[in-house]
């Protein structure tokens, strides 16, 4: 069994002495995992930098000793994967940000199309937000990863034409063959820089939209054969690019 992730702000110095995981972390490694002296863990801010610990004791409740390893970098994957995904109904947006975590794609740009039934306003789209990030920690955690992905702040149609602008490979999820999309499968991929993919609403992504991604230099391209939701297509279009692009290999 691989080794339990725990994330941390920093790796703080403690003066030569064992290292000190207190805090929501270290509660949920002394009186949830009830881990043990010799049991190992890895630390990660999220960001790519990570160390081995050695349990050597408890202190209370919350705190656990550690023997910590030398701090290491994991690099960042490339090509980096964007997926914007459309706000789903419901907790389907949670759903959504988990599975793509823990498929690996390294960032998540929440979009308010224009046939979204939900739209994050005000307070509440602040809570909305709040939810994806604590998701793509907690998932990033289970699935042992080092690098989280990044939850940008909700954008617009012009900001993702702006995104889709700036990408080596842009691409839009559209189930429609009038609109020309082509396979997924078969598309050619950069082996570096960044692939940007968009996954509409329910409703589809909407002719104005097309077009305004199009203009920036997205094409249309299909899955397969069957209609997947929006909360499903951005996870298998993930695993898709990860295996063809070699990440997975």
């Amino acid at each position: 069994m691989t080794a339990p992730v725990f994330v941390v702000d920093h790796f703080r110095a403690d003066g030569g002495g064992p290292y000190v995981l207190d805090g929501p972390e270290g509660r949920h490694a002394v009186s949830v995992r009830r881990l043990k002296p010799g049991e190992e863990v890895v630390l990660t801010d999220g960001a790519g930098r990570h160390a081995t610990g050695e349990v050597i004791g408890t202190e209370g409740k919350d705190r656990l000793l550690l023997q910590l390893a030398p701090v290491l970098e994991e690099p960042a994957e490339s090509p980096r994967i964007t997926v914007v995904q459309a706000l789903p109904k419901g907790d389907r947006g949670e759903l959504a940000v988990e599975t793509m975590t823990e498929t690996g794609v390294d960032a998540i740009v929440p979009w308010a199309a224009s046939r979204c039934i939900t739209q994050w306003k005000g307070e509440r789209g602040l809570k909305a937000l709040a939810k994806w990030r604590a998701t793509a920690r907690e998932a990033g955690k289970q699935s042992r990863r080092i690098r989280f992905p990044e939850v940008a702040d909700a954008a617009t149609g012009k900001q993702v034409a702006a995104l889709l602008a700036k990408a080596d490979f842009a691409a839009v999820l559209h189930e429609d063959r009038d609109y020309g999309s082509e396979p997924l499968a078969t598309a050619e991929l950069p082996t570096e820089g960044e692939i940007v993919l968009v996954v509409g609403p329910e409703g589809g992504v909407s002719p104005e939209e097309l077009t305004l991604f199009e203009e920036a230099g997205a094409k249309a391209y299909r899955l397969g054969r069957s209609v997947l939701r929006t909360s499903t297509a951005g996870t298998a279009a993930t695993a898709l690019l990860l295996g063809r692009t070699g990440r997975w290999s």
